[in-house]
């Protein structure tokens, strides 16, 4: 339980010093210790936390009694659930409350020291850079905010002639099939769909985490990996031929 024997943390050096030693501890006790955490969190027993200390240890203990506590208090009562969901979904859950208490405690010191606006921020950036606990836990590390904001910027529509323009420079990247449009026929749906499911070079189908790029010329969606495109070139062309496409116009 947090008695507060460690030095408590002044600037933002010294807050993110202990945001990564806690986190250490919680993502020990979550993966390397995650047997003894276990069964350390014994439904029987009274409402129970998790707590990461910041000399990257941890331990499972009752809140603390005094009120208001002198830091905000993890998840209370995480051993009730145990017995009642599956491991890893229950260790996903007590992963995600983990993650919120780190950023509860952090921003804590920086509003209990006076942490002015450009410190907060510097703060989160520094903390953001981080994988969160739940990711480490899940093994999802998500893509990069500009990958999967290209994602959004690029969808194809029919009714516009598939025109990408520069006002959307990242058009040809994509990490899934084209959306339907409701009004098309039935025929031409079920053709998009083909063509926006399966990449053309090697035949597969689409991933979710994968970059893609769209022929302004045939219409088909390949990997970049593929065709040897990259989001950084997608960023440059204005209108992207196949291989394909490219060597018919050769030939021509």
């Amino acid at each position: 339980m947090e008695g507060i024997p460690h030095p408590i943390p002044r600037t933002v050096e010294e807050v993110f010093g202990d945001f990564k030693g806690r986190r250490a501890g919680l993502i020990k006790a979550l993966t390397t210790d995650v047997e003894k955490f276990y069964q350390q969190c014994d439904p029987e027993k009274e409402n129970l936390c998790l707590y990461g200390l910041p000399n990257e240890t941890w331990e499972v203990n009752l809140p603390v009694e005094e009120v208001p506590p002198e830091l905000p208090e993890p998840a209370l009562g995480i051993n009730f659930a145990r017995d009642g969901m599956q491991e890893k979904d229950w260790l996903s859950l007590v992963a995600v409350h983990s993650d919120s208490w780190l950023l509860a405690v952090a921003f804590y010191f920086g509003a209990r020291f006076g942490f002015g606006k450009n410190e907060r921020k510097k703060l989160f950036q520094m903390i953001n850079e981080l994988p969160t606990i739940f990711e480490v836990v899940t093994g999802n590390v998500k893509q990069p905010k500009d990958q999967s904001a290209a994602t959004h910027n690029s969808g194809k529509s029919k009714s516009s002639g598939k025109s990408r323009q520069p006002e959307h420079q990242n058009k040809a990247v994509k990490m899934s099939p084209p959306p339907k449009d409701e009004d098309d026929s039935g025929e031409e749906e079920e053709e998009d769909d083909e063509q926006g499911a399966t990449c053309g070079a090697c035949g597969d189908n689409y991933g979710t985490d994968e970059f893609w790029i769209c022929c302004d010329v045939c219409e088909k969606w390949f990997h970049g990996k593929c065709v040897k495109i990259t989001p950084a070139k997608a960023e440059h062309i204005k209108q992207y031929k196949c291989p394909s496409c490219s060597s018919k116009r050769a030939r021509v």
